[in-house]
């Protein structure tokens, strides 16, 4: 355990981490367990408040959990975990630490959720990634061949497409994202070479995790802002057509004859489809942000508030709200990086940057274009 001639100082967050390199010689399957883990993630992020090996296994008395002295002992786990967390309930200490959720043995629920999640990411990866492939190819084509105008046209009359409310939101949910994938990534993929450098770069660890949480706070703001703000416009406004028609975002069968138009499109056997007001794409990235907010930010909270949650509910819902957030920030991530950027900026139509949800505005000859049937 200790090196001979390069004993370490057991408390200093640089050698922390090092606790599961060295317990993984004889612990092999545990440690890996433990690695996969939020506490493993911090530790080996240098964070000196996650638990580590040595904080729930005593160094020096190391006895197996039937052992009634054990730290780990049913009859101490409320001490042990204790030191760490306040108000700790017997729900809270049915969590599982070296959980694995690719195990149906270990826990069922979680390993049919890390499932579903597992699913999802490849459902949609997939599926965007062949979509946009054949939109990159067909675009190429058509801006060889003349077919597109131009979308960065600097004179003549333009259309109002946003409000300064919506251009705010916009950049009140491009600001918070980023911060809180610089924030969440690095301990997603803590084991990546890069993860420990951008950690740095926002502070450290701890403060990391401060900034994740104020960017979650700024997230759930403006998601409720954004629900206030159609209520509003329901009840006083006596504004319709939220879930019907041109203007709604909610998917329709006019979505799915638009995407197979499309797909003809992309093949070269098929004209290009006339959109309305709002695009199917367009509409898959609002209801995405939709479904993500609520799903990462109610996983969010479980982790963040883990004894106040598990007072009634049980403690393997910690273990799937952990695989839920994990897996569902890195759809978010991944599909606004590699898709909602092509979507609107990197697609050859609107290369370099399509600014019209930052100014409002877009040229009247590319609203043509783009937006016939509006």
């Amino acid at each position: 355990c200790h090196e001979a001639h390069a004993i370490k100082d057991p408390t200093a967050a640089s050698t922390r981490h090092l606790m599961s390199d060295g317990c993984g010689n004889c612990h092999d399957k545990v440690t890996a367990s433990f690695r996969d883990s939020f506490h493993g993630k911090a530790t080996s992020l240098d964070n000196a408040k996650a638990a580590a090996c040595a904080d729930c296994h005593t160094p020096h008395y190391n006895l197996p959990a039937s052992d009634p002295r054990s730290s780990i002992h049913p009859d101490n786990l409320a001490k042990t975990c204790g030191a760490c967390h306040a108000n700790v309930n017997a729900s809270f200490l049915s969590f599982d630490p070296h959980a694995n959720p690719t195990d149906p043995k270990r826990n069922f629920y979680v390993y049919l959720i890390w499932l579903g999640m597992t699913g999802l990411l490849l459902g949609v990866f997939g599926f965007f990634g062949l979509h946009d492939l054949l939109w990159l190819q067909r675009a190429l084509v058509g801006k060889l061949r003349g077919e597109f105008g131009t979308a960065h046209a600097k004179t003549g009359p333009h259309v109002r497409r946003f409000s300064n409310m919506q251009i705010a939101t916009h950049v009140t949910i491009v600001t918070s994202f980023l911060l809180l994938a610089a924030t969440g990534l690095p301990l997603k993929f803590a084991e990546a070479p890069w993860a420990p450098g951008l950690m740095k770069l926002v502070g450290g660890a701890q403060t990391a995790g401060f900034l994740h949480r104020v960017a979650a706070i700024v997230t759930f703001g403006y998601f409720a802002w954004h629900l206030g703000a159609l209520a509003y416009a329901w009840v006083v406004g006596k504004q319709r057509g939220f879930f019907w028609g041109p203007r709604s975002m909610v998917p329709q069968p006019r979505d799915l004859l638009d995407l197979w138009a499309m797909t003809k499109y992309f093949l070269y056997i098929g004209p290009r489809p006339k959109f309305d007001r709002f695009t199917y794409w367009e509409k898959f990235d609002y209801m995405g942000v939709f479904w993500g907010v609520a799903v990462i930010g109610f996983s969010g909270l479980v982790l963040w508030l883990p004894t106040l949650t598990t007072t009634f509910l049980p403690g393997w819902v910690l273990n799937a709200a952990y695989v839920i957030h994990s897996d569902e920030a890195l759809l978010a991530t991944g599909f606004i990086f590699l898709f909602h950027f092509f979507h609107t900026h990197l697609r050859p139509e609107a290369f370099p940057m399509d600014t019209v949800v930052f100014t409002g505005r877009m040229p009247l000859e590319t609203f043509k274009e783009e937006r016939p049937l509006e």
